[in-house]
């Protein structure tokens, strides 16, 4: 990966993961593309133009790439939080997520990912995984057919079908939510390996053409908002995790695809003027502990601000989202929780690496 390509997928995922935490402070950074129309279906896009063809002949060494890079975090950091959670307890009066039990911890993440809610966002992580293994197993099978344009095709129908079919299934079991966040996040994944290997290089995708167009499209798009709220747009927006989508069948889909050729043209714009900005960068590299971290810094920072004000806690609508004065504190809140998030990531990621470095040390003088 060179180093113009690494910075610019760096700065994609801090702009990516600025969007999920804005999300859940409820207001839009590009107006009139709201984050919960696009934005997890542009860390797909990411994880797609990260995707190596050469692992399509190598199997287990992909699988337990994801394995190291996804799924260990990811129960790390439910350990981590179920001992949080117990501890708040006493202080809250009640425990934030489901019974602790063998199945809520190993099985639940695969499901919905809601068992612990002060990380809960992390059910995008076993989702991830879920939908990154089954991509790999797809483009071995699609392997014989060497025509892009097909696979571009089977990806685009899996995803253009997955909401039809959710909608019109009968029982929506979490067997069934699962197969359509798969269906329709594996046709992201393939966009963005396409964009790399088909698109980026060979053609110019940025011109005001362009533009005037997704403008065009995004503006036809509002037709469909259902509340027209100028804030965060809610009617564009969907709830991937439990397959909420209200009375939208395609334009999901349409949101993420606009939403995500914005945040490219963002970052093409951008990049040659805060390439050099080390916290920028850094952000880039450490979006899994932001996203694992940032509503329970949003928790802390409304429990502090309740306290200061001798505001009780009865007061708080949403027991986990809700903030402290959204009208005047929001943007507060947002600093706070991108700056304590990003540096607190960047300490783990120093941690960790001694902790590596020193278990490998010890490894290799055990076998010498």
């Amino acid at each position: 990966m060179d180093k113009t390509f690494s910075g610019e997928i760096n700065l994609l995922k801090a702009l990516a993961i600025m969007l999920v935490v804005s999300g859940h402070l409820e207001f839009s950074i590009f107006g009139m593309f709201p984050p919960y129309s696009f934005q997890l279906s542009l860390f797909f896009f990411i994880s797609g133009m990260l995707f190596k063809d050469k692992y399509i002949d190598n199997v287990s060494e992909y699988f337990l790439r994801r394995i190291k890079s996804l799924l260990v975090p990811y129960f790390s950091y439910e350990v981590v939080y179920l001992l949080i959670t117990l501890a708040l307890v006493p202080v809250i009066g009640e425990f934030f997520g489901a019974t602790p039990s063998l199945k809520n911890f190993f099985i639940t993440p695969f499901l919905n990912g809601h068992q612990l809610f002060l990380c809960a966002p992390l059910w995008f992580v076993p989702q991830l995984f879920i939908t990154l293994i089954v991509f790999l197993f797809l483009m071995r099978v699609l392997r014989p057919i060497e025509n892009k344009y097909i696979h571009l095709a089977f990806f685009a129908l899996l995803g253009l079908t997955a909401i039809p079919v959710w909608k019109y299934t009968p029982v929506h079991t979490p067997l069934a939510l699962v197969g359509m966040r798969t269906a329709f996040s594996l046709f992201f994944v393939y966009l963005g390996h396409f964009y790399v290997k088909h698109i980026k290089d060979n053609y110019n995708i940025f011109t005001p053409q362009w533009l005037g167009g997704v403008i065009l499209i995004q503006s036809v798009l509002w037709l469909f908002n259902r509340d027209f709220d100028p804030v965060h747009g809610i009617g564009l927006s969907y709830v991937l995790v439990w397959g909420r989508f209200d009375q939208q069948i395609i334009v999901p889909i349409f949101t993420s695809i606009t939403g995500i050729w914005v945040s490219l043209l963002s970052v093409k714009l951008l990049y040659p003027y805060l390439k050099d900005v080390k916290f920028l960068q850094q952000m880039g590299k450490v979006t899994y502990h932001i996203m694992a971290n940032h509503l329970f810094v949003m928790y802390m920072l409304t429990l502090l601000l309740f306290k200061l004000t001798g505001t009780p806690l009865s007061a708080k609508g949403d027991k986990i989202y809700s903030i402290f004065d959204p009208v005047q504190t929001t943007y507060l809140y947002f600093v706070v929780v991108m700056v304590a998030t990003t540096y607190f990531g960047v300490f783990q990621q120093f941690i960790w690496k001694k902790i590596s470095t020193a278990i490998s040390t010890k490894l290799l003088h055990k076998d010498t």
